[in-house]
């Protein structure tokens, strides 16, 4: 499918079958979210691949109870490598260009997933030090996002958008 045709077929999905997502799937998804722009070419970022029942619920409870995320049979964890950006970009890389890459890499992740006929989720309302220790993310690692994926149990209920950002004209954007 075209691309604007996958951004407009993308949907959250909280509820999953139990069947698995194969391994070649996942290869195709990581190596998606491995081909996302990132500042200076660092990659500063890492993906943590959960497939364990017990850590999927402990990153379940660490999202604020979010228990859907248990239900999905392969959990994405995107943090940010702080201090790999940091090396280069100093205190920007540190508090920004690592995030960024993190995110990108995320969502270049969600929209393969959708591509390869999965569904996901992206969770962003989580307590980081508790997603850190749940997956044994080193100090310099700030989890950034959390994608579960699977295939679908139910059809997702299309919603509208709410109003579109605004968008100005370099000219016109003034103070």
């Amino acid at each position: 499918m075209g691309f604007f045709e996958l951004i407009e077929k993308r949907h959250s999905v909280r509820n999953f079958q139990p069947r698995g997502v194969g391994e070649e799937k996942l290869h195709q998804i990581l190596h998606a979210a491995n081909r996302a722009p990132s500042a200076g070419n660092l990659q500063a970022f890492k993906i943590v691949v959960v497939k364990s029942e017990e850590k999927k619920k402990q990153l379940a409870e660490a999202a604020l109870r979010q228990r859907f995320i248990a239900s999905a049979p392969l959990v994405l964890v995107f943090v940010a490598d702080l201090e790999r950006s940091a090396g280069r970009y100093s205190n920007r890389g540190w508090r920004l260009y690592a995030v960024q890459d993190a995110t990108i890499a995320c969502a270049y992740a969600q929209l393969a997933a959708e591509e390869l006929g999965l569904s996901s989720v992206w969770v962003g309302a989580f307590d980081e030090q508790e997603v850190a220790a749940a997956v044994n993310a080193a100090k310099s690692l700030r989890p950034v996002a959390i994608l579960p994926v699977g295939y679908s149990a139910e059809k997702p209920h299309v919603t509208g958008r709410g109003k579109d950002c605004e968008i100005f004209v370099e000219e016109k954007f003034k103070k």
